[in-house]
C-alpha cells in the first residue's frame, strides 16, 4: 500500500446546502437528495475529486429503509435500492472524473460506504451524546445494523449489507462504545468487507459515551479494519485524542482523522459563524502519529480539502 496518506473528501450535506438545498430539519437529511437529484450528489463528489480527494463517501449516513418508506413512501425493496444507488452514484462519477484526468499517477478513487450510527436515524443529534444507548442492547444495536428486508419488528439503522459493495465501509461518529461492539460484531457477517471505525469525541481523552482508549481496543477485535479514529470533532482535540490510545492500537491499523471546520451548530438555529479552525497544518501532527485517511467532515469544503492536500504534499 502506498504509505503516503489517503485525503478524505469533506462535508457532503453542508456542499450540498452551499449549493441551495434546504436540509436543516429534514429527517432524511442529505439522503433525501439521493431521491430528488441525484446529480446533485454526484456533481459534490465531483467536486471533491477534482479537490484532490482520493476518497469521496456516499450520501447515506441517514439513510434508513424505515426513514425512506415513511418520508418518501417506498415500498422496503426499493428503499434498500434508493441506499445501494449511493454507491452507484459514486463508482459512476469516479469513473467519469478517471476517464477525463490527466495526471498520470493520479490514485484510484476509493468509495466509502456512510453508516451513520443509531443517533443519525433519530434525527435528535445523540450521535454526539449516545443517550440512546441506555435503552438498547448489543443485540439490538446488531439487528439494526443489519437492515432486515422487512422493517417491523427492527428500525432500520445502517443496512450495512446495502452498501458493502463500496471498496470501503465508513462506520462513521459513533457516540459509544456500546454501538461500537454492535458493529465491530455485526462485520463477521460480511467477512469480505474492509471498513474504517470512526467516533464523535467530546474532550481530549473521551468519546461521546466513553473513553476513547477503549474505543479503539474494540476496533482492535476486528481483522477487518483498515483504520480507526474520530470525525466531526474540533481540529485541536484531534492529536491528543490520538496520543491518548496510541498504546493500544495495533501496528497494522491506521488512524482516520476527519473533523468539522471548528465551527458551532446550533440544532434550533444552525451553523453559528465564527473563526474557522484550519486543519491542514496540524495534520501534519496526525500523518507523524499514523494517520493514513485524513480529510474533513462538517462545513469542510472542496477548497479546504485542496489546503490539506498542498499542505500534506501528497
Amino acid at each position: 500500500m502506498d504509505p503516503s496518506p489517503f485525503i478524505l473528501d469533506g462535508g457532503l450535506a453542508t456542499e450540498l446546502e452551499a449549493s441551495g438545498f434546504q436540509l436543516q430539519g429534514d429527517p432524511l437529511w442529505s439522503a433525501r437528495i439521493l431521491h430528488s437529484n441525484p446529480q446533485a450528489i454526484k456533481d459534490v463528489h465531483y467536486r471533491y475529486l477534482q479537490s484532490g480527494s482520493d476518497v469521496i463517501t456516499t450520501a447515506t449516513y441517514q439513510a434508513s429503509i424505515e426513514g425512506f418508506v415513511k418520508y418518501l413512501d417506498l415500498r422496503p425493496e426499493e428503499a434498500q435500492q434508493m441506499i445501494m444507488s449511493g454507491v452507484q452514484l459514486a463508482k459512476e462519477t469516479v469513473r467519469e472524473f478517471m476517464s477525463h484526468s490527466t495526471v498520470s499517477d493520479r490514485r484510484e478513487p476509493v468509495v466509502a460506504g456512510s453508516v451513520g450510527p443509531y443517533g443519525a436515524f433519530l434525527h435528535d443529534g445523540s450521535e454526539y451524546t449516545g443517550a440512546y444507548e441506555d435503552k438498547m442492547t448489543v443485540e439490538v444495536m446488531q439487528d439494526e445494523a443489519l437492515c432486515p428486508p422487512k422493517p417491523p419488528p427492527h428500525k432500520n439503522l445502517k443496512c450495512i449489507q446495502c452498501l458493502v459493495k463500496a471498496d470501503l465501509v465508513a462506520m462513521e461518529t459513533i457516540p459509544s462504545l456500546k454501538e461500537a461492539e454492535a458493529l465491530v460484531e455485526v462485520l463477521r457477517e460480511f467477512p469480505e468487507a474492509k471498513t474504517w471505525l470512526s467516533f464523535s469525541c467530546k474532550d481530549i481523552q473521551n468519546i461521546s459515551s466513553g473513553r476513547f482508549s477503549e474505543a479503539v481496543q474494540v476496533a482492535c477485535r476486528s481483522s477487518q479494519l483498515v483504520a480507526v479514529g474520530v470525525n466531526c470533532c474540533p481540529a485541536p482535540l484531534v492529536k491528543p485524542l490520538l496520543e491518548s490510545a496510541k498504546s493500544l492500537k495495533k501496528a497494522d491499523l491506521s488512524w482516520v482523522v476527519y473533523p468539522n471546520s471548528g465551527e458551532e451548530w446550533d440544532p434550533k438555529t444552525g451553523w453559528k459563524t465564527k473563526k474557522r479552525t484550519s486543519f491542514a497544518k496540524p495534520s501534519l501532527d496526525w500523518k507523524e502519529q499514523g494517520a493514513l485517511w485524513i480529510g474533513g467532515c462538517c462545513r469542510v469544503g472542496p477548497a479546504d480539502i485542496t489546503e490539506l492536500k498542498e499542505h500534506l504534499h501528497v
